[in-house]
């Protein structure tokens, strides 16, 4: 197949910025860049259709770049708390979705969609990741999420208390040297008379 040539109506990470003429896979543009009006097909009426209207194009990008910045500015350091279920070993059962982060973030006063959260790989464990979330094509915070068991336990994780199975494995260790010194004192020892 060959490639379809587009206008980019808005910045699009990886490929261009605002008025680029670029050339994506039919796929990448049908089901991506058209629908989500990022793009226009690059046909003549088009072109002069968007030379016409690039200045108010470009006046509605930095209205909504602005007003990207600012909320990035409000929201800068956002932590957010997911409380799963896991095993010993700290893996979830399941996993941390975008959706869930999307969630937790409009809870905690930012507004956003799963589409606008980035995870550079999937949430399968225990503790404290961060996430991207495109507030604008050009404006993306980095937000908290901090997955625990318990609120607790995400407390403690934010304060950069190590959680799992070593405190676990301590708490026991510690009740073992405890019973082995109580039972140690109730022992009396007989030593052979010489």
């Amino acid at each position: 197949m060959s490639a379809v040539e587009l206008i980019l109506l808005q910045r699009v990470e990886n490929l261009g910025q605002m008025g680029d003429l670029v050339k994506v896979k039919p796929g990448y543009a049908r089901n991506y860049l058209l629908p989500q009006a990022k793009a226009i097909r690059a046909s003549s009426a088009n072109r002069e259709r968007f030379d016409r209207e690039r200045q108010q194009l470009e006046a509605t990008n930095i209205k909504r770049r602005e007003e990207a910045e600012r909320l990035s500015e409000r929201m800068h350091g956002l932590s957010v708390v997911l409380i799963r279920q896991a095993g010993d070993s700290g893996s979830l059962y399941g996993s941390v979705t975008t959706r869930d982060i999307a969630e937790a973030a409009t809870e905690a006063g930012l507004t956003v969609t799963r589409q606008q959260i980035v995870l550079d790989q999937p949430i399968k464990v225990l503790g404290l990741v961060t996430a991207r979330v495109i507030l604008h094509p050009e404006v993306s915070i980095n937000i908290t999420v901090n997955v625990a068991r318990s609120v607790e336990e995400a407390e403690r994780q934010a304060r950069g208390e190590a959680i799992g199975v070593e405190d676990e494995d301590e708490d026991e260790d510690e009740a073992v040297v405890e019973d082995v010194a109580e039972a140690s004192d109730e022992i009396e020892v007989e030593h052979p008379a010489s």
